[in-house]
């Protein structure tokens, strides 16, 4: 019973941090990549040395599989809980003749936005979403009136 568990514990801590690895490559820098690159290495040895523990294959198999369920969402639930709002930039081509009702359904959810003629068919309207709550806002007016639009993340200089 002992082997179990620290089979499991092993496994949690080995996917948690392969998952953390995997995003801190994407999105930090090389000595943060590089460190935890390091780790996880480490970590996964001894877990492969606990591979050949007298657990049977099945048992082993599913307590990977139950542990990667667990320890991504896990780490996915974190990374959701830590992201910052960041600004949105909505570009919408709105038929001139819907113009008047996108523009009110954007002004009563006190939306900021501004517009721009097309070639006098259509206009372009850039709206911002500098929280999630607005861009589900936007994507309700974008989905009602059935308009293109083009999305821009803001990016840190």
């Amino acid at each position: 019973m002992k082997i179990l568990i620290t089979f499991i514990i092993l496994n949690v801590v080995n996917v948690i941090l392969q998952t953390v690895k995997s995003i801190v490559t994407v999105k930090c820098g090389k000595v943060a990549a590089a460190v935890v690159n390091a780790v996880t290495f480490a970590v996964y040895t001894v877990v492969l040395v606990y591979m050949s523990c007298e657990l049977s294959t099945i048992a082993k198999a599913l307590v990977v599989g139950a542990c990667n369920l667990v320890g991504v969402y896990i780490v996915k639930a974190i990374e959701e809980k830590t992201n910052k709002d960041k600004l949105w930039k909505i570009e919408i081509s709105c038929p001139e003749n819907h113009f008047y009702d996108v523009r009110n359904e954007i002004e009563f959810n006190k939306l900021s936005y501004n517009t721009f003629d097309i070639n006098g068919e259509y206009v372009g309207i850039n709206i911002y979403s500098p929280t999630q709550a607005d861009s589900e806002k936007i994507k309700a007016i974008v989905d009602k009136y059935n308009v293109k639009y083009f999305v821009t993340e803001s990016k840190v200089l």
